[in-house]
């Protein structure tokens, strides 16, 4: 600072700074003196602006002290900051001018310890269970034999082969991996990368969906399975359309993936069990039903076959069940010459009884009585249909002369006229104007006038005679 410190003027016992030289000498010896630290203390407010940087306080029991992380360093963080959680900041500090103020440049950040890390977890979980990720309604029930599985897991180690290995000795199905890191920065992006990506598969494709998915890995501590913990890894694993089986570390280890996924195995080894049945098993297990329905088959006919045989004992011989019927018949065929014989000779005597009634002569009286008896019903109808006729002839005469009085003949013989065009009656002067031509009818005929505009010739009529007015 001494290229700051003027010569004092006379009278003045200290050197004048401006407040940017001041400040800016500050922010050199902050910076130059604390340009790598490591902080340890609790996440107090934490602020996310929608430039993506993050503003977040530190602080203890004592002090506290302001931090921002960059954007690009807070998109590749591992472990995000959470209001609470007791980290291990490292950066470097410096100062802000424009509010006076110090903070801390935060290049990465770490949980303080396992205690931070269970806390934060504990806290993850409760909100992820909150919003019903948890739920049980939400589990899908895994295919019994799946034709392809989707195996989520580090294409190198123990993990992979032994879930290969145990697929090939229950029932070899088609398997697809998918590689992925299982632990540090990478593994949670690229995992939960994986879920979404088997599920955008088309069914039917050239690369087969997975009708079933396993994600996998091995034992490890807290911190090497911390990315199966993360949120985005749970979030993927809940909306996988594909049924998911979680085979994270061993029995006694516990991931957020395990709570979400629909089904969870303690190993590996085990999710490959769940995934398939035993091959051998089944074809024994339909072996012994097939055994079994034959062995039904044959009881129920041989069952069957003994009832019949039993209640065919029981039954009449089957010459005795017609019997009665044939000696009828034989009684009938005897009795019907002798009824054929008497119902002729009773049809022949009634006809004969009757057929004096149908002599001719009888007929032609019968037909002159009746002739008799309608000419004199004739007779006596004539003067009723005589009046009747009357009363309708008068009735027309009546409404004819009703209508001649109605029409308008009638109207025109009291000096009316009708007055016809080109297309039909004129009925006011504008009309009259617009036709060619008139036609003017009368009670005694029509007269036919010249086109609109031009006057016709006078005619040549008797000096007694009244012209033409038009």
């Amino acid at each position: 600072m001494s290229d700051l410190i003027d010569d004092p003027l006379e009278g003045e016992n200290a050197p004048e700074f401006s407040v940017s030289e001041l400040s800016g000498a500050i922010k050199r010896m902050i910076e130059g003196e604390f340009a790598h630290v490591r902080i340890k203390g609790e996440v107090g407010r934490v602020s996310r602006p929608r430039s993506g940087h993050v503003y977040l306080d530190l602080k203890d029991d004592r002090a506290v002290i302001n931090g921002i992380i960059w954007k690009g360093v807070a998109s590749r963080l591992a472990t995000q900051p959470e209001e609470g959680l007791e980290v291990v900041a490292t950066g470097r500090l410096t100062t802000f001018p424009g509010q006076s103020k110090y903070q801390i440049v935060i290049e990465d950040i770490k949980p303080a310890g396992m205690g931070a890390l269970m806390a934060m977890l504990e806290k993850r979980k409760a909100a992820l269970q909150a919003e019903g990720l948890f739920d049980t309604d939400r589990k899908q029930p895994i295919p019994y034999l799946p034709e392809v599985i989707g195996v989520v897991t580090s294409p190198s180690g123990a993990v992979i082969r032994d879930i290969l290995h145990r697929l090939r000795d229950r029932f070899p199905r088609k398997v697809l991996i998918w590689p992925v890191a299982v632990q540090g920065d990478k593994c949670a992006p690229e995992v939960a990368a994986a879920i979404r990506g088997f599920n955008a598969l088309t069914p039917g494709g050239a690369l087969p969906r997975p009708d079933l998915l396993i994600v996998a890995r091995g034992g490890g501590s807290l911190e090497d399975l911390w990315g199966f913990n993360e949120e985005v890894v749970a979030r993927a694993a809940s909306e996988s359309e594909i049924p998911l089986i979680s085979a994270v570390g061993h029995e006694t280890d516990t991931t957020l993936i395990d709570y979400v996924s629909d089904q969870r195995a303690p190993t590996p080894t085990a999710a490959a069990e769940l995934a398939v049945p035993v091959r051998l098993e089944l074809l024994a297990w339909l072996d012994q039903q097939d055994a079994r329905l034959t062995q039904a088959l044959t009881s129920g006919v041989t069952r069957r076959g003994e009832r019949l045989r039993d209640l065919s004992r029981a039954l009449p011989r089957a010459e005795t069940l017609t019997q009665a019927q044939r000696q009828q018949i034989d009684h009938l065929d005897e009795r019907l010459p002798n009824a054929l014989k008497s119902g002729l000779q009773t049809r022949q005597i009634y006809l004969s009884r009757h057929a004096g009634r149908l002599h001719v002569g009888a007929i032609r009286q019968r037909l002159i009585a009746e002739h008799r008896s309608l000419s004199a019903l004739s007779e006596r109808m004539k003067p009723a249909y005589t009046r009747r006729l009357g009363q309708l002839s008068d009735r027309l005469t009546a409404l004819d002369r009703q209508r001649q009085a109605m029409g308008y003949v009638e109207t025109l013989k009291r000096g009316y006229a009708v007055v016809h065009g080109a297309d039909g009656l004129v009925t006011n002067k504008a009309a009259a104007e617009a036709a060619g031509s008139l036609e003017i009818e009368f009670h005694d005929g029509k007269v036919k006038t010249g086109s609109q505009g031009k006057k016709r010739a006078p005619s040549k009529a008797k000096p007694s005679e009244q012209g033409n007015l038009f």
